[in-house]
């Protein structure tokens, strides 16, 4: 059941991983990375001992147990590392945009060949060709680890493609010690490993849109009360002929409205003298324009010089700290 299951989810990442080329400009890598996740999709999916059988059986004669599956198997991971070895390539000084294309098509016929090879004379051909193809990815991958969005993708795409490569070793070491084959109808014989290996590339390769689809939940719910108020105030900052829109969409269109509807409280962008510099601390500052926009009419007075987000800070950040502030205000809300 879990091998089933396996499948379908890696096949979820490649059909979000093609959400995201036809809404994006479809570029050499990111056709590459879809390429790649669908090649492990399929692999994962004749890892299925029924799905496997019934490939074994593909020919009018039937094929002995084991080995068009196990063929295509070989064939769908040496896809994958082409695939991903264009990002690779990509990531590194030498390559340029201009040149990438003509790489992409050298590394797909070199693919091509080995899946030709691998087919026609030797599985273990291929499971050294992945091995190769594997080690370079991952220590493409360590040269690029940093902890933003990007970074941790790649950490978990990279840790997949590290268990692959183990995986392929083994399989090598196996082929030179002449270990029984696994019997038909019986999952591989490190099925397990398997999985974790194409769970985390599916996940490292849907990564990017899975932590900003959460943070941008996360901040849709951190600015509710802030955003309520003051598009209550100031309706004129909602475009009527907005449509439905995705997560990061919504939640960066509230930023923009939150922020303009201070602009307008604050008068426009003017700038009074007789309102004191903003301090340098953000959270005092935060504080101040919490309580200034929850009571526009009470003794605080602002303008737009408090409104700008601090230098460092983005509009997001900005709102994000203006709205934790309002909440941890005991005040009620002014009736408007």
């Amino acid at each position: 059941m879990t091998l089933w299951l396996t499948a379908l989810l890696v096949w979820m990442a490649a059909g979000a991983r093609v959400g995201r080329v036809l809404v994006k400009p479809a570029t050499t890598a990111r056709v590459a990375i879809v390429v790649a996740v669908a090649a492990v999709a399929l692999a994962a999916t004749v890892a299925v001992p029924e799905i496997a059988v019934a490939i074994d059986n593909l020919l009018p004669q039937g094929v002995r147990a084991g080995w068009l599956s196990d063929g295509v198997v070989v064939s769908a991971w040496i896809v994958f590392i082409a695939a991903t070895s264009v990002v690779a390539f990509a990531a590194w000084p030498i390559c340029s945009r201009q040149n990438l294309r003509q790489v992409a098509m050298a590394i797909y016929s070199i693919g091509i060949v080995s899946v030709t090879i691998t087919i026609a004379w030797s599985f273990t051909f291929g499971w050294e060709v992945v091995t190769l193809g594997a080690l370079f990815i991952v220590i493409t991958g360590l040269r690029n680890l940093d902890w933003t969005t990007l970074g941790r993708g790649i950490a978990i795409y990279t840790t997949g493609t590290a268990v692959v490569a183990g995986l392929a070793v083994l399989e090598i070491q196996r082929a030179f010690t002449d270990a029984p084959p696994v019997p038909p109808g019986q999952p591989n014989w490190a099925w397990q490993a398997w999985e974790v290996a194409s769970l985390l590339i599916a996940f490292g390769a849907i990564w990017i849109v899975v932590e900003l689809w959460v943070r941008a939940r996360l901040l849709l719910r951190q600015i509710k009360l802030l955003h309520r108020i003051l598009v209550g105030r100031f309706p004129e900052v909602v475009a009527h002929d907005q449509t439905g829109t995705s997560t990061q969409l919504r939640a960066s269109d509230q930023v923009a409205q939150i922020m303009d509807a201070l602009y307008l409280q604050s008068g426009g962008g003017v700038v009074l003298a007789a309102v004191a510099p903003p301090p340098r601390s953000v959270a005092e500052r935060a504080e101040t324009v919490a309580q200034w926009a929850r009571n526009p009419l009470g003794d605080v007075a602002l303008d737009a010089r408090w409104i700008a987000p601090p230098e460092g800070i983005s509009p997001r950040g900005w709102v994000q700290a203006i709205a934790r502030a309002y909440d941890a205000t005991t005040l009620e809300p002014v009736r408007n």
